[in-house]
């Protein structure tokens, strides 16, 4: 008589499946917060767009009207008064504000983050009537945000 054969079954080891385990939770930690990252300049982007929309609107008024507009309502928003929300993704990530100077000498608008937005490097995104763009609380020069 011959001994039984011994079947060895086939898989992974404990060891095996932890290594791959730890490997996969190595990779996420370093993806997700670039994930995040691109996530919030995305938004930023967004941002940076709704102000530029609201100089061009501002200054298409003050060619027919010789006179800056003091509400949104006026500029084509549809909404009365601000701020406004920008929506990206379904979700308002800035709030648009304007403020016209007395006399209609000048305007200045800003985007003011909100909601997971609020944590930006790039703080509040501002322009005004001569163009000149700004960031406040920004923890970073404004030419690398804008």
């Amino acid at each position: 008589m011959s001994a039984p054969a011994v079947r060895r079954t086939r898989g992974f080891t404990l060891i095996e499946l932890m290594i791959v385990v730890a490997i996969v939770g190595i990779l996420a930690a370093i993806a997700y917060p670039s994930y995040v990252e691109s996530i919030r300049k995305s938004r930023r982007v967004e941002a940076k767009n709704a102000l530029l929309d609201l100089a061009a609107r501002q200054e298409r008024y003050f060619t027919t009207h010789n006179a800056y507009a003091s509400t949104p309502d006026l500029l084509g928003y549809g909404v009365a008064a601000f701020p406004i929300d920008v929506v990206y993704g379904g979700q308002a990530y800035y709030q648009l504000n304007m403020t016209v100077a007395a006399g209609s000498a000048g305007w200045s608008a800003s985007a003011a983050p909100t909601g997971n937005q609020a944590i930006d490097r790039c703080g509040r995104y501002t322009i005004d009537h001569l163009g000149a763009e700004g960031n406040v609380g920004s923890s970073v020069p404004s030419q690398q945000c804008w």
